[in-house]
């Protein structure tokens, strides 16, 4: 076996041992992550059943994660229809099914393009917030003095941005499709020439109950992973502005990297148990 030498700051480093021993290092901290990760949702599950937490706390970050984010939301579900209906018609108009357009822009917003978009758009906006928040009271020794204080980190910080999270995902996913499926509605009927009866009709036809609730649990899910990947790297940070730093840019890329995966499982669970087979 050949190996060679690298030379760093100068260090001599084996190379196959060391790459080995890298992605050894790097497997173990990643399950010890997610191993944490599981311990602080169980410890925020357990708070919330218990009511260790206060409503004023949970109406606050209600109207930080949702009002504050529903522009951004609107504006991303909005094009989103509107782009998604012209290349759906400039497809469809070769075979002759220009009035199929809106049902597959409805179908697609509803299950997919609805909760995956408004999750990315609130995990780089709220997930940010979050740990840039936590961060910055775990460098400043905010939270050991709430210890000192006899209020436990997880009840005053976590479990009210989990509620909060959580509760709001829902309801921007649900305005982000409907503002998306009325502006690709627009756009087809007075911008590509569709006809607006048999564009409804055929929407309302080939559209279901279940791909809505598939959106829903979806963004449930979504916006549970926002709010605990937001949490764990703020309460997680190195010191530093450093520190605070590499958590807000983890927290967005970690709970994006999740939103992704989960939804690939989600559909093929949700699409079995919705529809029955």
């Amino acid at each position: 076996m050949i190996q060679w030498v690298a030379r760093d700051n100068g260090l001599e480093l084996d190379g196959p041992k060391t790459m080995l021993e890298t992605l050894r290092s790097r497997m173990a901290s990643t399950l010890e992550g997610l191993g944490r990760i599981a311990l602080l949702a169980h410890e925020a599950l357990t708070a919330l059943f218990k009511h260790h937490w206060e409503g004023g706390n949970v109406l606050y970050q209600v109207w930080f994660i949702g009002i504050k984010s529903l522009s951004v939301v609107l504006i991303t579900g909005a094009f989103t229809g509107m782009v998604l209906c012209a290349q759906t018609y400039y497809q469809f108009h070769k075979v002759g099914m220009d009035t199929a357009t809106l049902a597959v822009v409805s179908i697609s917003m509803c299950s997919e393009l609805g909760p995956v978009l408004s999750g990315l758009m609130v995990a780089g906006r709220v997930g940010a917030a979050i740990a840039a928040e936590l961060g910055t009271m775990k460098v400043t020794e905010q939270i050991d003095a709430l210890r000192a204080l006899a209020t436990h980190p997880v009840d005053y910080l976590v479990v009210p941005r989990l509620i909060a999270t959580t509760l709001a995902l829902p309801l921007l996913t649900v305005c982000s499709i409907c503002v998306g499926i009325a502006a690709a509605y627009v756009v087809g009927v007075r911008l590509l020439g569709i006809d607006p009866a048999y564009a409804w009709h055929n929407m309302l036809q080939y559209s279901s109950n279940e791909d809505v609730v598939m959106g829903i649990i979806k963004s449930v899910v979504f916006g549970a992973l926002i709010a605990l990947v937001g949490c764990y790297k703020g309460l997680n940070c190195q010191q530093g502005a450093e520190g605070v730093g590499k958590a807000t840019t983890e927290a967005v890329v970690y709970s994006s990297i999740a939103i992704l995966i989960s939804n690939f499982f989600l559909t093929l669970v949700l699409t079995k148990l919705l529809s029955g087979d």
